[in-house]
């Protein structure tokens, strides 16, 4: 059966306990601690330099948030239409990957779930403008986000089916929102926000890479050859070790090479969980039960390396 055939029906009613079940998934608190996290370091780089504008704040965190419900909205068509949601056995379900399944578990039906995308789109797109307008450097940033966020899963690019993903990842939760959190804030570009994203989008870059493990079979399946499809999860789970060294490496000599205030050393406190999620990786990468703790240490390395790293822009001036 065609997978367009399925998922959903006429049934399924606008605004009932189901639908809202669907809003939530997009909207995932685990997943948007991402863009949070990027946010903060760009934030509190701005805080250092000057007063915050609390309603460009309030337009910046609103923004983001619906572009990546919307992105993840969107998403759900196409990884639906590719088969690699159903195709992800039991065995391999993990809290944090197999996609959001708004439609392979019937919580939406196709026209919702376009109709949801548009709509959190259009919203993202009118806080955007509302900022731009006031701050003309964000027209530049708001666009590239949003290509990013809508062509990881759409053709023609389809970044994530390409083993593009991790870049577009790093570029979009790295220096991207982290610049232009601060641009918002300061009217200017300047190289120490660029160069503050790079460690976290390197992290978050790295939550999307051990994400990938409990997928591979569906991924390499229906056609979706992520990196680690692409060169097996033996050799991924050696190659993972890259992403904490470039991302804390990065952080340990941005304030001595990239004049950044010390305080960003703060951010270091989440290395040894990195380095706990590589050890865990290397030794199961086959296993997804085993994995999951190591998804887990992942995420709380980012948050770490952001919460610290922007405490410490703040408190060590």
């Amino acid at each position: 059966m065609n997978p367009r055939d399925e998922g959903g029906g006429p049934e399924l009613p606008w605004g009932g306990p189901r639908f809202w079940q669907g809003v939530y998934r997009v909207a995932d608190p685990k997943i948007t601690l991402a863009s949070v996290a990027s946010m903060a370091l760009g934030l509190a780089l701005a805080a250092h330099d000057g007063p915050i504008q609390w309603g460009a704040l309030a337009a910046t965190v609103l923004g983001i948030f619906c572009i990546e419900a919307a992105k993840n909205a969107s998403g759900e068509l196409y990884d639906f239409d590719s088969g690699t949601d159903m195709r992800v056995t039991e065995e391999d379900r993990s809290p944090f990957s197999g996609g959001k399944r708004v439609l392979v578990d019937r919580l939406w039906t196709r026209p919702q779930t376009m109709a949801v995308a548009g709509v959190f789109y259009l919203l993202g797109a009118a806080f955007g403008i509302a900022l731009a307008l006031k701050e003309p450097a964000v027209w530049g940033f708001g666009l590239v986000g949003a290509a990013l966020a809508f062509f990881y899963h759409a053709p023609p690019f389809k970044l994530s089916y390409r083993g593009l993903g991790e870049l577009a990842v790093f570029l979009t939760y790295g220096p991207l929102i982290c610049a232009g959190a601060y641009v918002v804030q300061r009217g200017e570009i300047p190289l120490r926000a660029v160069h503050l994203g790079v460690p976290v989008g390197a992290m978050i870059a790295a939550f999307l890479f051990i994400n990938e493990f409990p997928d591979a079979r569906a991924d390499e399946a229906s056609g979706k050859r992520t990196i680690v499809v692409r060169i097996g999860r033996v050799l991924a789970a050696r190659a993972f070790v890259i992403f904490p060294i470039v991302a804390f490496g990065y952080l340990a000599l941005s304030p001595i090479t990239f004049g950044l205030p010390r305080g960003v050393w703060v951010g270091l406190i989440g290395l040894p969980h990195a380095i706990l999620a590589a050890k865990r990786l290397r030794a199961s990468p086959d296993v997804t039960k085993e994995i999951v703790p190591a998804q887990a240490w992942t995420l709380l390395s980012f948050v770490l390396l952001s919460l610290g790293a922007s405490v410490g822009l703040l408190v060590f001036r």
